[in-house]
């Protein structure tokens, strides 16, 4: 795959967007997990880019914040985020970008591009809890209740969102995955 400029300037922008939205973060008392922008920013990606730069895009991200530049959620960065109790959900990013940009190449229609973000988001969430239990030695019930149920309904918020104005920038924008 050979990138452009134009394709490093917009997988930049996309980290960037990743970053900044992780800024909007609320820390919740029940939980370690802090309610952010995050998931959007990844499925604004995913849809925005296609699936080889979203990926790039959420792959940057984690590596800037893996380097120590405060790019998580609270102003965070460093190795110790990602393998702390949210890093399972950091490490899924690019992946949710890759699998959502790749509903997004493949089909026009916004209910099967949501469909690819509601997969995404379950593989993020899958990742993310594993991860969240393992060093927590929480049960799967705890992991459920800390990490998917007090997000869901916002998060299935956040990917209708990101998939109505993903949609709307695509088709107005040429930003597509086509010059992958």
């Amino acid at each position: 795959m050979k990138l452009t400029t134009k394709d490093l300037i917009l997988c930049a922008v996309f980290a960037s967007v990743t970053s900044v939205l992780a800024q909007i973060s609320i820390p919740l008392p029940f939980t370690a997990i802090p309610l952010t922008m995050q998931v959007f920013a990844v499925a604004l990606s995913g849809v925005v880019l296609g699936s080889k730069k979203g990926f790039i895009s959420q792959l940057i991200y984690i590596l800037m914040g893996a380097i120590g530049v405060p790019v998580f959620a609270q102003m965070r960065g460093g190795i110790s985020v990602i393998l702390g109790p949210t890093g399972g959900f950091l490490l899924v990013f690019p992946i949710m970008a890759l699998i959502i940009g790749y509903f997004s190449e493949k089909f026009k229609k916004p209910i099967y591009i949501m469909f690819g973000m509601i997969i995404g988001l379950t593989l993020d969430y899958l990742g993310g809890t594993l991860i969240f239990m393992i060093l927590t030695k929480s049960s799967f019930i705890q992991g459920i209740m800390a990490c998917v149920v007090p997000f869901i309904v916002l998060d299935l918020v956040k990917i209708a969102m990101a998939t109505v104005i993903g949609v709307s920038v695509k088709q107005r924008v040429n930003i597509g995955a086509k010059s992958c």
